[in-house]
């Protein structure tokens, strides 16, 4: 079977991420990277983001992301550079080209849809943006987009300020919907034997994400339906975050079933009341059984709790460090690796799901430019033509 083949004008992390999840299902990856301006370091700037890992260029926040990937530098702002890429593309009979730059960028760099898929009409075409080709100078940026999109609202205490999420929520979903793209794209092609054009729009992936939330509008919500309420759930009570003796722990109450069996265990028998038998009755109480919750864990060590919510079988989970998460079984036996060129072993995040022939080890990824004329002889350069190019500037590496 013919290994697949994307070129990737990529950076930061949101289309990163896409092409990640296709290195580990063993395809071909190559990124494009601007040569050389004069005006700050060269090529992705989240190559120069962490702690040193390898050399200036390969530091800690750009690793995880670009595992298993080839790289090149092409100043795509040149007309000759602009040929260099369609001759990529016919010549690596390249299955995916994708970019995540302003819309406004497309046609001055020659990367738009049209361009490309006039040199190779079965062309699958990934973009991501901040909001789409309709907005082609909004710069797509994952914090803004979740103050945009109303995560930010949703998000922190109740009595607190609005708050960012821990991960990046909207650039992981951005990248996971191009590949969701791509994937549907390539089952149609098979059939038609046509490629496709993706647009993916940061701000209405992320908006599609406020299914619980954002229909509630028009069901005459009350306001505080649709804001922050810190840890809890807004629907179903109770469920929290409640101290303990020794920590935090997290509990889900899904039913008047799952309550009856937490009211049952003799510590929260006191918190059972009539008015609180069913979900509706503990909503109007939600204040006083929260307080009458935590009353009782933090009276108790976390592994007591957790051992009578295990027999009761009530979802719960202590609070993990990141740490904790790597070691725990069902994480520790899935992560993917990398080999630094020390000689480290880097364990890094695991695949997101299991697939028969997924890579859990990748190359290490590639320095600014390391594969440029490697990629470009592959493509009919010679030599002669490569040094030219390198002359006038319109490759790097």
């Amino acid at each position: 079977m013919k290994r697949r083949t994307i070129l990737s004008m990529e950076q930061a992390l949101s289309l990163p991420y896409a092409t990640l999840r296709f290195a580990q299902l063993g395809w071909r990856v190559i990124r494009i990277e601007s040569t050389p301006s004069g005006e700050g370091l060269p090529g992705d700037p989240n190559r120069y983001i962490g702690g040193r890992v390898a050399d200036d260029d390969r530091r800690s926040y750009f690793i995880a992301p670009n595992v298993g990937k080839e790289a090149i530098a092409l100043n795509l702002k040149d007309p000759q550079g602009q040929e260099v890429l369609k001759q990529l593309i016919v010549a690596l009979d390249a299955d995916v080209f994708c970019c995540n730059t302003v819309p406004k960028r497309y046609r001055q760099l020659g990367i738009d849809y049209e361009s490309l898929a006039a040199v190779k009409p079965d062309l699958i075409w990934a973009g991501i943006s901040a909001m789409g080709p309709e907005y082609p100078d909004a710069p797509g940026y994952d914090p803004v987009i979740q103050a945009m999109a109303g995560y930010m609202e949703l998000t922190g205490p109740a009595d607190g300020p609005p708050t960012l999420s821990g991960v990046p929520l909207i650039d992981l979903k951005a990248g996971d919907e191009v590949f969701a793209g791509v994937m549907m794209a390539l089952v149609e092609r098979a059939e038609s034997g046509k490629g496709t054009r993706i647009d993916v729009s940061m701000l209405q992936a992320a908006a599609s994400w406020l299914i619980t939330t954002l229909p509630l509008l028009d069901f005459d919500c009350d306001p505080s339906e649709v804001t922050r309420c810190g840890n809890e759930h807004r629907k179903f009570i109770p469920t929290n975050v409640y101290p303990t003796a020794d920590g935090f722990i997290y509990m889900a109450i899904g039913s008047d079933v799952q309550w009856r069996r937490l009211t049952e265990i003799p510590w929260f028998a006191p918190v059972a009341n009539p008015v609180r038998a069913t979900n509706e009755g503990r909503v109007r109480e939600r204040e006083a059984i929260h307080r009458d919750m935590a009353a009782v864990t933090s009276r108790l060590a976390t592994a007591e709790i957790a051992a009578e919510f295990r027999k009761a079988t009530i979802p719960h989970a202590a609070i993990n460090d990141i740490p904790a998460v790597r070691e725990m079984e069902a994480i520790a036996r899935t992560l993917t690796r990398t080999q630094a060129p020390d000689g480290r072993e880097v364990r890094m995040q695991p695949l997101a799901v299991d697939l028969p022939g997924a890579r859990r080890s990748l190359a290490f990824p590639p320095k600014y430019g390391q594969h440029t004329r490697a990629v470009l002889a592959e493509a009919g350069f010679s030599a002669a033509q490569c040094a030219d190019l390198g002359a006038r500037g319109i490759i790097a590496g």
